[in-house]
């Protein structure tokens, strides 16, 4: 395995500790690496209104956007059983491009699968679709 992405994995899965989950329980963790070389890491943040619930996936996305990033090499998800990004995050990250690579990890921060935002989402709706409308 490539030593950089193993390390994300591992940045992901000690980022998964501070996800707050008193529903489901169900920690995520994740850590995306732009294209100009910064870490964004995200968890998963759950509400007792369950529809407001974010995922670890958006909550990186969302800070590297905030601080001037939209370009996106990788993004590592670690959850206890390596599952996959939901398919809002798989939408929120098809914004910013369908290259991005994807590593799913299980909690021993084991790669489980590796593939891009296309590849967890063919013929994703792009801001393409939105142009000469």
């Amino acid at each position: 395995m490539n030593p950089d992405h193993q390390s994300l994995i591992d940045l992901a899965n000690e980022a998964r500790k501070r996800a707050y989950v008193p529903y489901s329980n169900y920690r995520v963790g994740a850590a995306l690496r732009t294209k100009s070389g910064r870490l964004f890491t995200g968890v998963n943040v759950e509400n007792a209104a369950y529809p407001t619930t974010m995922c670890a996936e958006r909550v990186a996305v969302f800070k590297a956007v905030s601080e001037g990033e939209k370009d996106f090499e990788v993004i590592a998800v670690v959850t206890d059983n390596g599952g996959s990004p939901c398919g809002g995050c798989r939408q929120v990250l098809a914004e910013f491009g369908l290259d991005t690579i994807v590593l799913i990890a299980n909690g021993e921060g084991k790669l489980v699968t590796q593939t891009t935002v296309s590849g967890l989402l063919p013929e994703a709706f792009t801001p393409k679709h939105l142009e000469n409308r």
